[in-house]
Parts: C-alpha cells; structure tokens; sequence
C-alpha cells in the first residue's frame, strides 16, 4: 500500500471539512471591503480613493480607498479603548494563569499531598461546566466580597469598590489556569526525568535544575499552554460580560453592542483585523516552537 495514495472520498471529505471551517472567515474577510453600509448584500469593493455613500444623502470622500471601513476603526475612540482593554487584559491574564499552570502542573506531577485528588478534581470544573453558570457564580462571589469591604470600611459613592478591570483580569485567569496545567502536564509526562537527577547529582540545586534544565523541556508545553490562555482570553464573551465594569469594556463586548443593532462592514473590518492579529500570535508561537525544537 502507497502510504501517499489518498482516495477520492478522503480528499472530498477533507476539502469539505475544510470549506466547513475557513470559508465563513473568507467571507468575512471580504465583506470588511463591501460598499454597502447595511452589508446585507454585497455590493462590490471599494475600488478606489473617491467618495463613499454611507448614509442616504450624505457623501463621504474615502481616502482609504479600499480600506474605508479600518480607517474609520482607527479613528473611533472606543474601538481603540475596546482593544486595548482586551489585549492588557490578554496579556496580564495570560502570564499569570501561565506561570501558576506551570507550577501547579509540576506539583501535582512530582508530588504526593492529601488534597491531590481533590485538586485533580477540582481543575476540571472550570472546563466541563457551562461558561454561563461559571460567570454568574463569579459575579456573585465578587458582588458579595465588595458588599462586605465597602461596609467594612465605608466606601460610598465613586469611592466604593466595583467591577472593573481587575475583575475580568482574576475572572480570566481563574478560567485559563486549568487549561494550562492540562497542557503542561501532557508535556511532563513524555518528558525524561533522567536529565533533572543527573543534573543534581552534578552538584545543582532544586532551583537551578529547574530554570536550567526542566523548564527549557517543558518550554514547547509552557509555550502551547500559554497561547492557549491567550485566545481563550481574547474571545471569551460571557465571563467577561459578567464581570466587566465602567472602562472595562472588552472587544467581544463591543462588537455584541454593535450586533444589537445591525451588521455593518465596520464588525467585520473589526473582526479581520482581530483574526489577523492571533493568526500572528500563533504563527509566532509556532516559530519559537520550531526554534526550540531545532536547538535541541
């Protein structure tokens, strides 16, 4: 048997799972251009650097050209809020939940303690349960520590503890934690343990073992983990719904306000902008991966 041979049903059953998945983001990608304010048809490409009609009667001239509708992204003050809210949000999230994953990942890998079983356990709820329930669970928990803080000590007014960025930076990182250790320690348990104890056993302590030899094996695992956190973060809707606050709104927030309304190629110049940049973010990670691997 050719083991490059293919037949003619896997070939189609693979183009089509493929148009399945990639063919709505092409569309997408290509409505961000369209003409059309409304956006329900499409009504061509902005083709050149003339004017725009985006409102009945009014006449816009498009100095963008083609690109009219990221242009006006740029200029609007609350996408620009809206994105650097989410990627502060990405970023802080993402380091923490990485790096408490990782350490967690090694201990319930190398050691024996008496709420193991119930630290295994326990890393699954945020996985297996609805996004749904787990927000308003963190919602509650918040309202109710703030209720008592600002009794506690008498906050009232502006003054008073709220949602707000730090909310959803917590909220993330309690969601994300749990994925990481799952792909971290995947990556420990294929990895040799042999290198770690000839390492000591040449004179180096717990902690220079660790920056020295275990974490450069565990870098490719440390690195998927954290991309992982990292888009979760970035799409996440419903957590972040219920746990954002004044100056905390993110950009799956926005685009759902926009939603409400109408679809307009400004959600979609949005949302190819936002695919492009994870696309570099994993094209990135995937280099480093490569990278690594070649050093070793």
């Amino acid at each position: 048997m050719n083991p490059h041979r293919r037949s003619i049903f896997v070939k189609t059953m693979t183009f089509l799972v493929y148009s399945f998945l990639y063919l709505p983001i092409f569309v997408l990608i290509i409505y961000s251009f369209n003409s059309s304010k409304t956006n329900i048809l499409f009504e061509g490409v902005i083709s050149k650097f003339g004017d725009l009609q985006i409102v009945d009667g009014n006449v816009l001239q498009s100095p963008c050209g083609p690109f009219h509708w990221f242009c006006e992204l740029a200029k609007n003050k609350e996408v620009r809020s809206a994105a650097g809210n989410t990627l502060e949000i990405a970023f802080i999230s993402t380091i923490s939940s990485t790096i408490i994953g990782t350490l967690a990942a090694l201990a319930l890998s190398r050691y024996n303690f008496k709420l193991k079983p119930f630290s295994e356990m326990s890393l699954y709820i945020p996985i297996v349960i609805p996004e749904i329930v787990m927000g308003i669970g963190i919602l509650t928990f918040f309202s109710q520590v703030f209720n008592y803080l600002n009794s506690l000590i008498g906050l009232q007014g502006d003054a008073r503890l709220g949602l707000g960025l730090f909310t959803v930076i917590v909220s993330h990182i309690a969601f994300s934690v749990p994925f990481v250790v799952l792909v971290v320690r995947a990556r420990l348990q294929g990895m040799d343990q042999s290198y770690e104890e000839a390492a000591m056993d040449l004179g180096a302590n717990e902690l220079t073992t660790f920056f020295r030899v275990t974490l450069p094996m565990l870098l490719p695992g440390v690195l998927s983990g954290g991309l992982m956190a990292f888009t979760l973060s970035l799409d996440d809707f419903v957590i972040t719904f219920f746990t954002n606050g004044p100056g905390s709104t993110t950009l799956p927030i926005y685009v759902f306000g926009l939603l409400r309304k109408i679809i307009t190629p400004q959600v979609n110049a949005l949302s190819t902008i936002w695919i492009m940049v994870v696309f570099t973010v994993v094209l990135l990670l995937q280099w480093l991966q490569n990278r690594e691997s070649s050093h070793k």
